[in-house]
C-alpha cells in the first residue's frame, strides 16, 4: 500500500451555471480522513471542479502534507492542471492560477482522472452539501469501522452530532436514515472508545439518534392493516 496521501475532489452544479458544491475528500494513512463540503452559490459545473481543487490543496497544506495524489472525474480539470489543454475560460483563469501557485508547495503532487464511480465519496458529499448538508471545517472526519458505511462526525467540542434535517417536503430514503444514524452511533462509540463515555453524554446521543429518525419519517412509513 503506498504511503502518499491521496486527494478525490468533486463540484457538482444544479444547472449550468445553478446552485452549485465542492467536495473533498483526504486520505492519509494511519491518521483520519479529513473531508469538506460546502456551497458555493451559483456558479458553473466546471467552477465547482476548480473550486474543489483550490479548497483541497489549501486543505492538505494546512495539514502539512507534502506528497498528494489528487483524483477528479473532470476530464478537462486534469487535462489542463496537467498541461494538455489550454485554460481560455475567464472564469476558470484565476482558478487554474491559484491552483497551480498552490501545487508548488507539494514536494510530490500527481493529478489523475477517474471515472465518476472511483469519485462516489466525493460526489455523494457534494450533492450532500447541496441538499443542505454541507461538512465544513471544524469537524473531524472519523472512518467508519463497518465495511460499506461512511464516517461519523465528531465535534470538536466532543460533543457528538449529525447532519441537519433535511427539512420538509425532501423526501428521505430508508437507507439515508440508516447511514445518519449508523454514522453517529459509530462516532458516539469511538469517542467514548478513545475518552470515556463521560466525553459524549449518552441522553444526547439517544436524543439526536431520535431527531434523525422523526426527520427521516421513519415512523410514518410503516402502516398498519
Amino acid at each position: 500500500m503506498s504511503d502518499t496521501p491521496t486527494m478525490h475532489i468533486d463540484g457538482a452544479a444544479r444547472g449550468n451555471p445553478g446552485p452549485a458544491a465542492y467536495a473533498v475528500v483526504i486520505t492519509r494513512p494511519g491518521l483520519p480522513v479529513v473531508e469538506e463540503a460546502d456551497t458555493l452559490g451559483s456558479a458553473t459545473n466546471n467552477v465547482a471542479e476548480y473550486t474543489a481543487l483550490v479548497r483541497g490543496l489549501e486543505r492538505a497544506a494546512e495539514l502539512g502534507l507534502k506528497k498528494l495524489a489528487v483524483f477528479s472525474d473532470s476530464e478537462l480539470l486534469v487535462k489542463q492542471m496537467n498541461g494538455e489543454y489550454r485554460v481560455k475560460h475567464p472564469d476558470l483563469i484565476p482558478l487554474y492560477e491559484t491552483a497551480k501557485q498552490l501545487a508548488r508547495a507539494f514536494d510530490a503532487l500527481t493529478i489523475t482522472h477517474v471515472r465518476r464511480a472511483q469519485n462516489a465519496r466525493a460526489d455523494a458529499l457534494g450533492n450532500q452539501a447541496l441538499d443542505g448538508k454541507p461538512r465544513r471545517r471544524g469537524a473531524e472526519i472519523l472512518p467508519s469501522p463497518l465495511e460499506g458505511e461512511g464516517p461519523g462526525v465528531r465535534g470538536t467540542s466532543g460533543t457528538v452530532t449529525h447532519t441537519p434535517p433535511r427539512g420538509p417536503g425532501k423526501p428521505v430514503s430508508d437507507t439515508a436514515v440508516r447511514d445518519d444514524a449508523l454514522a453517529l452511533l459509530i462516532s458516539a462509540a469511538q469517542a467514548w472508545a478513545a475518552r470515556g463515555v463521560g466525553a459524549v453524554p449518552v441522553e444526547a446521543v439517544w436524543d439526536q439518534l431520535w431527531s434523525i429518525i422523526e426527520d427521516g419519517g421513519v415512523l410514518k412509513k410503516k402502516k398498519t392493516k
